[in-house]
């Protein structure tokens, strides 16, 4: 098995084909995401390219088709939250269990981390024991539960909240690099 982690590629129509395509169930047939409807190609890909002007779009290759990917956004758009990022991993079904989301999750951390993020938060719906393990298992610790706070596929569904630390907290923190500043690049290999 052949496995590689890299940045997603915008302009590359597949990578964004791919990952909508492992998002896919997750939209129509689960409540792990709240979308209730598949967003068009056009309109993913510009996710990917939005998420990139500041953060990591991770995808892993596994002998050479997309296997998941993983990536962090803005937990909240004012500044004062600007070292703190929400992170989200979504996998194949083949590809459960083979240690690639924790791959993905090592090879993302480390990134931001060199950018100078400080704070990594984990919304997963619940009940999701495969989802909160992982991210228990990388660090991750519960920080609260939002109890009934959306309803999709004809009930309601609690949120969970899980905070990692990346870094000491500065006590005076620079602006996070965007992603297109890191010198060198990051190698983006899998890193526990």
């Amino acid at each position: 098995m052949s496995t590689r982690i890299r940045l997603a590629n915008p302009a590359d129509s597949g990578d964004a084909a791919a990952c909508l395509d492992i998002y896919r169930p997750f939209v129509e047939e689960t409540a792990v995401s709240f979308e209730t409807a598949l967003p068009p190609l056009e309109e993913f890909r510009g996710r990917i390219v939005d998420v990139l002007q500041r953060a990591p779009w991770l995808v892993c290759e596994v002998d050479g088709g997309i296997a998941g990917y993983a990536y962090a956004t803005r937990l909240r758009p004012r500044a004062a939250y600007q070292w703190s990022v929400e992170t989200t991993v979504y996998l194949a079904p083949a590809a459960r269990g083979r240690g690639l989301a924790r791959a993905l999750y090592g090879s993302l951390v480390h990134g931001l981390r060199r950018q100078g993020y400080v704070n990594a938060y984990a919304v997963i719906t619940l009940p999701n024991a495969p989802s909160v393990g992982l991210h228990e298992r990388l660090g991750f610790r519960s920080a609260g539960v939002f109890p009934g706070v959306g309803f999709k596929l004809g009930r309601w569904h609690d949120v969970g909240w899980w905070h990692l630390r990346i870094q000491d907290l500065p006590a005076q923190p620079h602006a996070p690099l965007p992603l297109a500043e890191l010198s060198p690049a990051p190698e983006w290999e899998p890193r526990d």
